[in-house]
């Protein structure tokens, strides 16, 4: 059985929820789908990161996620979300969802990360976040040609533009990584006139396609 074929038949029932966790939900239900049109100096994107115990999708589990905001182009450390997975999953992730409202949302290797915390997010909560998802490791290559011109590791992209953290492997401390990438790609994003969510999201698409077809 596949993680896939896990996560169609073990979605949770959130009447099991304790109320204090079903108000937080609704709460998150509530707010209002953003729009992803609206330029980069006006929206906050959430960086997403996610901690397991390895990298397969089919035996592994997720054991934290951790999150930091890019609100209108302005990073800090204390707007960010850290949380272990376990004892209590439903509460972490309820949590996360609080904190990263309804997008745009940034990962970095989207088949892994987002894979592995909307599986959890299903099983626990009973949710998908129709997040707008985008992913550093096909936008970098795509904005940034001229350091690496493909899909490369995390490491490299650190190294290109000297990037460190205070922990590497760690969700939040790679999560601080990915978000300081996230702040150069807007930067070349503008030069080259994708001013919004939606455009990264198309630029993203359209690399995917290219590396598919080339």
């Amino acid at each position: 059985m596949n993680w896939l074929t896990r996560l169609l038949g073990n979605s949770a029932d959130t009447a099991t929820l304790d109320a204090a966790l079903r108000d937080a939900l609704a709460k998150w239900e509530a707010l209002p789908a953003p729009d992803p049109g609206t330029a980069h100096f006006e929206t906050r994107y959430v960086v997403i990161n996610t901690e397991a115990t390895g990298l397969d999708l089919d035996k592994d589990r997720l054991l934290a996620v951790a999150a930091i905001a890019i609100d209108r182009e302005q990073l800090s450390p204390h707007d960010s979300f850290h949380a272990a997975v376990e004892p209590d999953a439903a509460a972490a992730l309820t949590s996360l969802l609080a904190f990263a409202g309804k997008g745009p949302v940034v990962v970095f290797n989207a088949s892994f990360n987002r894979s592995l915390l909307e599986r959890a997010l299903d099983e626990h909560l009973g949710i998908t976040p129709d997040w707008t998802w985008l992913d550093l490791h096909w936008l970098l290559p795509a904005l940034y040609d001229e350091h690496i011109d493909r899909p490369a590791r995390l490491a490299d992209w650190m190294k290109a533009f000297g990037i460190e953290t205070f922990q590497r492997h760690h969700a939040l401390g790679d999560a601080w990584a990915i978000a300081q990438l996230m702040l150069a790609a807007q930067a070349r994003a503008r030069a080259l006139g994708h001013n919004t969510p939606r455009t990264l999201a198309d630029l993203e698409h359209s690399r995917r396609q290219l590396r598919r077809h080339g």
